[in-house]
């Protein structure tokens, strides 16, 4: 069987210069002080203790032992030649010949950041020292009642825990300052990882915002009155958007910040504010309770939660108290849930972006290539070859198809919503775009109320639709397209109609495209519905939220007027 090619790692040259150092001095000083060359057997016994761990210095178990091995000889050794030294008028100072060498062990458990290894080799050290000079006798007294063997040995002992204590605090100093250190990719790994985890744990698997804020209105609804209530958050630009709400009747809140109303007094001080009057734009009047709640994680505002009663003085301080119990854990779970979905969504647009650079770059410049040279085969045919000239001018006309159809791709992977111009506006431009590129007249039906909904439900929305108007451009065969939008947060409906020839005869290759469709739906907590449309055609919708006006995907086809 051939050798295997891993092999033990060899003693570091600096290690063993460094023992044989400390080896060579208290050999030195051992003879200095007692005057005896058969002392200097301590010497070669603690050579033969250290060899192991010389040799295996990564070995989880010798290693250890090794070091352990050296500060039982080491104990051994002080008491033995402090006994037959002779140093000064005070017995016992001949320990001082060897202690040194505590210096070894204790030095390499803390190179190895081993702190704990090096705590327990100075407990054995001392131990040893003990029990060692409590049996050695010199001139008939105990080792161990001489005054300088115990100064000795306690001042090589506090020297060595001080080392050690040293090394540790400056391990912790230095990873504290590694930790400060800017290290984005390694930081963002760790967290994204860590949120994975987390996110596999949480009830139902998810980090959706809109589900968290109707599950924390219903927690509310059963400790306080309330005939409407919803959940806001921040979108850019001084405004909030609705996650959620309850209620009967839909309702147009407040939102936004600069305004003179409790949301945006609330929001500000960060603390709970009561108010007699609604905060809705459209309330018809009446006695009114609102009790608004900002959700505060750390010391960010992330949202707020308005609830209000058609009742004079429903929210007093015990049923404020009870609100904002429930709401201060919900707030840090709202947080992580609008961080993860920016998280998502600038990755998806970056994804998007590289996409149309890799097609602009590659397929589509190829193509054009193709194109040039079919015109130069062109412009050079035998007058004669009157077939290959016509077969040339249809791959001609192909390649410009194929050319346009790229150029749309790009179109849509760039088409995102604008936080000006709204979801509406960006839908009417794509299908204006993709529907004159195919020969469709696009009849479009716009509503939207100047509240947003979060910028990932837009997204995902805006998806969907484009999905829908190149599916009927591509494999319907209509000549009529109509799309309509309808958004009054947290409620909205898209719906694109064509008078093809129905989803029954269309390519299977489309099916891939309503797929992707029913995914992105999901994703939102949103509802699709693909239909045949009277007398042809196919009709898709997706709803997200619930209406007042409508509470179903609309059976009826799209206004037909342009």
């Amino acid at each position: 069987m051939p050798a295997s090619t891993a092999t033990a790692p060899h003693p570091h040259p600096l290690a063993a210069a460094a023992r044989l150092v400390m080896l060579a001095l208290i050999a030195v000083l051992t003879l200095f002080a007692t005057r005896d060359l058969t002392q200097l057997w301590w010497i070669a016994l603690l050579a033969v203790a250290g060899l192991p761990s010389l040799l295996a210095p990564q070995h989880r178990l010798i290693a250890p032992l090794s070091r352990v091995a050296e500060v039982v000889v080491l104990g051994l050794a002080a008491s033995q030649v402090a006994a037959v030294a002779s140093i000064g008028t005070v017995a016992g100072l001949g320990a001082s010949a060897v202690l040194p060498y505590l210096a070894v062990p204790v030095t390499v458990t803390a190179l190895r950041r081993h702190f704990s290894e090096g705590t327990a080799l100075l407990a054995v050290t001392a131990a040893t020292l003990l029990v060692s000079g409590a049996l050695t006798t010199v001139g008939g007294e105990l080792q161990l009642g001489q005054p300088g063997y115990l100064a000795v040995c306690a001042q090589w002992l506090i020297l060595a825990a001080l080392g050690l204590y040293a090394a540790g605090t400056l391990h912790r100093v230095m990873a504290v300052r590694d930790e400060g250190k800017p290290q984005p990719y390694a930081e963002a790994t760790r967290l994204l990882t860590q949120l994975r985890t987390v996110a596999r744990q949480l009830p139902g698997a998810t980090l959706d915002p809109g589900g968290i804020s109707e599950h924390l209105l219903e927690e509310l609804r059963t400790v306080a009155q309330a005939d409407r209530g919803a959940v806001l958050s921040a979108s850019g630009g001084g405004r909030l958007v609705v996650l959620a709400q309850a209620g009967v009747d839909r309702v147009d809140w407040e939102t936004t910040l600069d305004a003179d109303s409790a949301i945006a007094d609330a929001w500000a001080s960060q603390q709970a504010t009561t108010a007699v009057r609604s905060q809705s734009r459209s309330h018809r009047g009446g006695d009114v309770s609102a009790l608004i709640v900002p959700l505060v994680a750390g010391v960010r505002t992330v949202g707020l939660v308005v609830l209000e009663a058609d009742a004079a003085h429903a929210y007093p301080p015990p049923v404020v108290s009870r609100v904002t119990a429930l709401t201060r854990p919900a707030a840090l779970r709202l947080e992580a849930a609008l961080l993860f979905d920016e998280v998502r969504s600038l990755a998806t647009n970056e994804e998007r972006q590289r996409l149309a650079r890799e097609i602009h770059d590659g397929v589509a410049q190829e193509l054009v290539m193709v194109g040039y040279g079919i015109d130069n085969a062109m412009a050079t045919v035998f007058d004669d070859a009157d077939e290959t000239a016509e077969a040339l001018r249809t791959l001609r006309t192909e390649v410009t198809r194929v050319i346009q159809e790229l150029r749309l791709s790009l179109f849509e992977l760039r088409s995102e919503v604008d936080r000006q111009g709204g979801l509406a506006a960006a839908i009417a431009e794509y299908a204006r775009t993709v529907g004159a590129s195919g020969g469709l007249r696009v009849h479009l039906s716009l509503d939207e109320s100047t509240a947003r909904l979060p910028a990932a439900t837009e997204a995902e929305l805006l998806r969907i639709a484009q999905e829908a108007v190149t599916n009927a451009r591509k494999h319907a065969g209509a000549s009529n397209l109509w799309v309509t939008c309808e958004v009054d947060p947290p409620y909205a409906q898209i719906e694109v109609s064509d008078d093809g020839q129905g989803m029954a005869d269309q390519r299977p290759d489309g099916r891939y495209g309503l797929a992707i469709m029913a995914e992105r739906a999901e994703r939102i907590r949103g509802r699709l519905e693909i239909r045949p449309r009277q007398p042809s055609g196919t009709t898709v919708a997706v709803v997200v939220g619930t209406s007042s006006r409508r509470d179903n995907v609309r059976d009826s086809a799209a206004p037909e007027g342009e």
